[in-house]
């Protein structure tokens, strides 16, 4: 099974659109935890059991686990995943971009050491920067496409003269992602939620690729906008919300607290589908 079908059985088991972004911030842990970096395997155990039935995937940021030296507890997470949702692709939110050897390494990281089903990935370095991780047969590798922060702006909203119709950056990395790049259908795109207008623009030039849509919740992005820019029968939508999820409570109550305000975005979600 690839990684899109899985995404498909996943989304029809659970009914969702949701991805819930696992980024462990110690300083942020219910009060009995707080600033304890040795609880973060804990910390996320218990929001990935209190949400598992709710989402078609899992996102942990790579960043937020070795910043602690935390890289351990991450690869027990991910074995903990596989047991205990099985039927939930993981995105590994990694952003590398580099070439040759390097990338064969970063590729063996992500869906060898860690068992990731998918891998965000900057397409800046070109094709070779992105082939290797396409060696790995039924993994997914989301590329940057138009990003949700505001100097996104720099490169991806700029014209390329050199290319017929001067396409924005972000347009052309649509239409690499769609056709020529996407040899064995196991690309997607990462697309921000806060620029709707632009979500629907990638949609209609990649109309099958899975997206992976940040930025709704803590970061402002409109979900109803979101899925209706987004979502297609043929192309599936993969919304992210963390911070709003992760820390819907600093008591006790945490896991409860995220799967409440799980369901309320998963429902949100649904409810948006056309």
């Amino acid at each position: 099974m690839n990684f899109t079908d899985m995404l498909r059985v996943a989304g029809q088991q659970n009914q969702s659109m949701l991805c819930v972004g696992l980024d462990p911030e110690p300083a942020r842990f219910p009060h009995a935890w707080r600033g304890d970096a040795q609880r973060i395997y804990d910390f996320c155990a218990a929001i990935v059991d209190a949400t598992a039935d709710l989402v078609v995937a899992f996102k942990p940021q790579i960043a937020y686990f070795a910043a602690h030296r935390a890289e351990e507890q991450l690869e027990r997470l991910m074995a903990h995943m596989r047991v205990q949702a099985p039927q939930v692709p993981i995105i590994l939110d990694a952003k590398r971009g580099d070439i040759g050897s390097t990338a064969e390494q970063y590729a063996r990281e992500a869906f060898e050491r860690y068992g990731a089903d998918a891998v965000t990935l900057s397409p800046f370095m070109g094709f070779d920067s992105v082939q290797p991780y396409l060696q790995y047969p039924g993994k997914g590798a989301f590329l940057l496409c138009r990003t949700s922060n505001p100097g996104g702006d720099d490169l991806q909203n700029q014209r390329l003269a050199s290319i017929d119709g001067q396409p924005l950056l972000y347009e052309h990395v649509a239409r690499l992602a769609q056709g020529p790049w996407n040899l064995n259908g196991q690309l997607g795109l990462v697309v921000g939620a806060t620029y709707p207008a632009e979500i629907e623009r990638v949609r209609a030039i990649a109309p099958t690729v899975p997206l992976l849509i940040p930025g709704v919740g803590a970061q402002g992005g409109d979900a109803l906008a979101t899925v209706r820019a987004g979502w297609r029968p043929d192309g599936p939508i993969i919304v992210n919300s963390s911070r709003a999820i992760l820390y819907a409570s600093a008591g006790e109550d945490f896991a409860q607290a995220a799967r409440r305000e799980a369901i309320k975005t998963r429902d949100l979600l649904q409810a948006a589908r056309p």
